[in-house]
């Protein structure tokens, strides 16, 4: 009894008087003179907080907001879910000849790993090639229809308060009912000498050559990627504007995709002819209205997600924006607003005080996005109490000085493979919470988020990695 009294009296003043002095130095840095600087520590075993700074007052989460998605998916819907896709057909299917008097439809059920980089490592056909062989080895031999991407079964809509610099952009692809190679596309460059103009030399996938419209003003200068694409998200017209570094060869910019739905359906019917089945030419088309629920086409086939683990993991090790609102609509049942509710009576159901949440999308990427450190801290905290969750959850953050986003965090330091943290960083905003492990065995969860500083991203992660270098030494 007398150890446990000690603990409670003694350690919480321990890590005052080691974390104050941050508090202290960035009180006195002009960086942060205008900022808002919020943390908490807190020990989710004995239900105490450690230490905190402003840790009620609302800020911008960016990334980080993506564990209170990714823990709701995985409560809710549970570790083995998987999305579902369906191969179809309308119409009459004359058995004997094979031909389809009718339309095959990819019905789409808003999975976002269909053909996606980070599960499919062969080549981008390697999908619709599958599919293909399993529609000729049910007798189809001719289809006199359409080729239809239906991605009606989600509402098809920008994510709320999502600013107009990001929309095109690889990281603010818009979620879609049917998504296909991460709902992407590549803009390849050349570069020459300092100041000269970039060359677009081609765009990948091939099949969008000609429907892409670039227009292009990269100059080459500088040495990082600062090049940003421009336009209707759902448009085939885009400006790239900004700078890629000179002398350069088959440099990508990466781009939202305008149709997904389409770009599958257009897929699939190369990969049809491929196995010998006659369609139309241009057959292929796409569709995000919703049909009447009389249709009923005939399935062929059912085509299973990987396990929303595995999907989980991916979001949070890569911080990938498109599985993360997946993920919030597939709770809501393809409306992100309805997702939003579940993530709010999941939060209430552990306690957590939801007027500290002012959620718009699932991802982080929403600068209208607001939350407290302390509800941060509280929940990773309640989620490792959690038995059902807490192992998923947990491997699904990257490690610090190994993984993901937390690889170049606290290299050859105590908090190296002690700590395993969900980063988040938009323009003038960036932090981490996660667990972690300190030097004299305790366990505890966390939350640091800045906001409004007046230095560079690189020069804040700086400032934020010491006081979690210092956190991992109590």
């Amino acid at each position: 009894m007398e150890k446990i009294f000690f603990y409670l009296l003694f350690l919480p003043q321990l890590f005052i008087c080691q974390l104050n002095k941050f508090v202290g130095e960035w009180e006195k840095d002009k960086d942060l003179k205008g900022a808002i600087l919020s943390y908490c520590v807190y020990d989710y075993k004995n239900d105490l907080v450690l230490a905190e700074l402003n840790s009620h007052q609302f800020v911008i989460p960016a990334s980080t907001l993506k564990v209170i998605t990714t823990s709701t998916a995985l409560k809710v819907l549970g570790n083995n879910y998987k999305f579902q896709t369906k191969i179809a057909y309308s119409g009459k299917l004359n058995k004997e000849t094979g031909v389809l008097n009718g339309d095959l439809i990819i019905i789409g059920g808003g999975d976002p790993t269909l053909q996606s980089e980070n599960f499919y490592k062969q080549d981008s056909s390697y999908l619709t090639n599958k599919w293909a062989q399993i529609i000729k080895a049910a007798g189809i031999k001719e289809i006199t229809g359409k080729i239809i991407g239906d991605a009606s079964a989600w509402e098809h809509t920008i994510p709320g308060n999502w600013i107009w610099a990001d929309l095109c952009n690889y990281f603010g692809a818009v979620p879609c009912g049917l998504s296909f190679m991460d709902n992407k596309f590549k803009v390849i460059f050349n570069s020459k000498e300092a100041g000269s103009n970039a060359e677009v030399i081609k765009i990948i996938p091939e099949s969008l050559t000609g429907k892409i419209k670039i227009n292009n003003k990269v100059i080459a200068k500088g040495t990082e990627d600062e090049a940003f694409i421009y336009g209707d998200p759902f448009g085939y017209t885009k400006d790239i504007a900004g700078r890629i570094p000179p002398n350069k060869s088959n440099f990508e910019i990466e781009a939202a995709l305008p149709d997904p739905a389409l770009l599958c359906a257009e897929n699939l019917l190369t990969s049809l002819k491929k196995e010998g089945i006659k369609c139309k030419e241009n057959s292929a088309s796409s569709n995000y209205e919703k049909r009447d629920t009389s249709f009923k086409p005939t399935t062929i086939y059912t085509h299973y997600s990987p396990s929303l683990e595995k999907i989980v993991n991916v979001t949070n090790i890569t911080s990938n924006n498109l599985f993360a609102e997946s993920l919030l609509r597939v709770l809501g049942n393809g409306y992100g607003y309805s997702g939003i509710e579940i993530v709010r009576k999941f939060l209430t159901t552990k306690g957590i005080d939801v007027n500290e949440l002012n959620m718009t999308d699932g991802s982080g990427l929403a600068r209208a996005d607001l939350v407290t450190t302390s509800l941060q801290a509280t929940l990773l905290g309640k989620i490792q109490l959690d038995n059902a969750l807490s192992k998923s959850f947990y491997n699904s953050l990257p490690i610090a000085g190994k993984q993901g986003s937390m690889s170049n965090i606290g290299k050859g330091t105590p908090i190296e493979n002690k700590m395993r943290a969900k980063t988040g960083y938009i323009n003038k905003a960036r932090g981490y919470c996660g667990y972690i492990t300190t030097k004299t065995g305790k366990e505890l969860s966390f939350s640091i988020l800045f906001n409004n500083y007046n230095c560079s991203a690189k020069e804040a992660k700086i400032k934020i990695e010491k006081f979690l270098v210092e956190l991992g030494e109590i």
